[in-house]
């Protein structure tokens, strides 16, 4: 008789299912997770930052856990295809978010009447009811986000932009309690398709207070001043309290921040946050990481305090790295460049193009992505344009879906070469992320509980295994999640091992 194989990711599927039967028999270990995201952090600089302060925070969680090495974010690199992903379990090309600033061609614009289609999708301040206040005014305006022909015109919350589940909604829907903390209203698109995924969801202004967007993020004091702001809220949810700490409420099952003073140290570090080729950290850097190590360490001394640490989980990532590495690898294309070159080929874009270490183009005239593909590609326009390879048609199509057919897919990427950051004459930024390559894509991932034998991984994974890997470890199905079931999502395998070898 001919054996049947079982794929392994079968195997690992019903190994999980089986586990949350006993995990709900016995009674779990993990009672929660807590999810932190070091934005802008390379796997690179928690290892350095290991190595020189084993005693630390993060050191003490990297060696007391799993540590992949290995570690990728969602291409593009953005906060938010990058969020969605390590919510959903999906990349871009299911969860239908491909940046901050994006397009749609199928929605309508606010005040329209759905009079005309097209507009930018606007995943920044520019939703806030007033961008300028530290709750955003109040949060976004259902005045300003763009409005659906197909739903009678109604208007569209971030929320209604994800195309896929987010484990706040399977956690919720199981009777768990969930938080988060972030750094905009925008991302209220974290409560998913529902628009109630996420219970108590603090997301202030990080422009705030500013005459221009993102100004905090160029002044690393404000950064770290805004980042405790939410590590209060951590504070307060630890302590049985919803994110202000006024109210009384159950510790969440899921929870966890964003930490900006990272990017902010890179931005604003006039050699990226470097101090040589080896990428040792300045001292721009360091603050950060300092600042950061101390407040995780003030959430672990909470928990336990609390008597909590020995039943959570903790994760700790990033959304994206930043780019260059390398100090000495730093290339400025001017943000004017690409659109000369789209405008002296007679190639019309629908907005903006999209520029930080990658550049998304959306046309007005899809049948004209040829002829601007060619121009692009000139020799001369390429080296202009720091270019390492361009995405369209059916190298596009390898990775995302036809933009022919879903309004939300860029018409064009534009990859560039290591260490090209796009930036407007006078810019003093001086480290950008979006992008496809190793300096902004390579991310930490640390998954720590206690008890756990201490592994290091350096397979390839990538954060968005990590939203199925919440679900099982806290005793819930992975194939709860729609993205999960598009893509064939993996839990984290040794996290997984790790999990049910100590489930008791």
């Amino acid at each position: 008789m001919k054996r049947r194989l079982i794929p392994p990711s079968a195997l690992l599927l019903t190994a999980i299912c089986g586990a949350g039967a006993l995990h709900a028999q016995f009674g779990p270990k993990v009672k929660r997770v807590l999810l932190i995201s070091i934005d802008g952090m390379h796997a690179l600089d928690l290892a350095k930052y290991v190595n020189d302060k084993p005693a630390s925070a993060l050191g003490q969680l990297t060696t007391g856990g799993v540590n992949y090495t290995n570690a990728y974010t969602t291409r593009p690199s953005d906060s938010i295809p990058a969020s969605a992903g390590i919510f959903t379990g999906g990349s871009p090309a299911v969860t239908g978010l491909y940046y901050d600033d994006a397009w749609s061609r199928s929605l309508s614009p606010a005040g329209s009447a759905c009079a005309t289609v097209g507009v930018i999708i606007d995943l920044k301040e520019g939703w806030d009811v007033n961008p300028h206040a530290l709750d955003g005014g109040g949060g976004i305006d259902p005045t300003k986000v763009p409005l659906d022909p197909a739903k009678g015109c109604t208007p569209v919350m971030p929320h209604d932009l994800l195309r896929v589940n987010t484990i706040f909604e399977v956690i919720r829907a199981a009777g768990g309690r969930t938080a988060f903390s972030e750094k905009r209203p925008a991302y209220e698109f974290l409560n998913g398709p529902s628009g109630t995924g996420v219970q108590d969801l603090y997301a202030p202004e990080i422009a705030f207070d500013n005459p221009k967007a993102n100004d905090t993020l160029k002044d690393v004091d404000k950064t770290i001043a805004f980042d405790k702001l939410r590590v209060d809220s951590i504070i307060h949810e630890i302590d049985g309290k919803d994110h202000s700490g006024v109210i009384d409420a159950p510790v969440p099952t899921l929870f966890g921040m964003n930490f900006q003073a990272v990017n902010a140290a890179k931005k604003v570090s006039p050699t990226s946050g470097y101090a040589d080729s080896l990428s040792a950290p300045d001292a721009y850097l360091v603050k950060a990481l300092n600042s950061v190590d101390s407040a995780i360490g003030s959430m672990v001394s909470e928990l336990k305090l609390r008597g909590l640490f020995n039943s959570t989980i903790i994760i700790v990532t990033a959304k994206h790295a930043e780019a260059p590495l390398d100090p000495n690898h730093r290339t400025i294309v001017p943000t004017t460049t690409i659109p000369g070159i789209l405008a002296a080929a007679g190639t019309p874009i629908a907005k903006p193009v999209t520029q930080k270490t990658a550049a998304l183009i959306w046309l007005k005239d899809q049948k004209q992505t040829a002829t601007a593909v060619a121009a692009l590609s000139i020799p001369a326009n390429q080296t202009a344009a720091g270019v390492s390879h361009i995405l369209s048609d059916g190298s596009l199509r390898l990775l995302f879906p036809d933009p022919l057919t879903d309004p939300m897919v860029p018409d064009i990427i534009v990859v560039t070469n290591t260490g090209v950051n796009f930036e407007p004459a006078g810019s003093t930024t001086f480290a950008e992320h979006g992008g496809f390559g190793e300096n902004e894509t390579h991310v930490p991932l640390v998954v720590s509980f206690p008890g756990w034998t201490a592994s290091t991984q350096r397979q390839p994974v990538t954060t968005t295994q990590i939203a199925p890997t919440v679900l099982a470890l806290l005793g819930m199905n992975p194939m709860s999640l729609k993205a999960v079931q598009k893509e064939g999502t993996l839990p984290l395998t040794e996290v997984v091992t790790q999990f049910l070898t100590h489930l008791f």
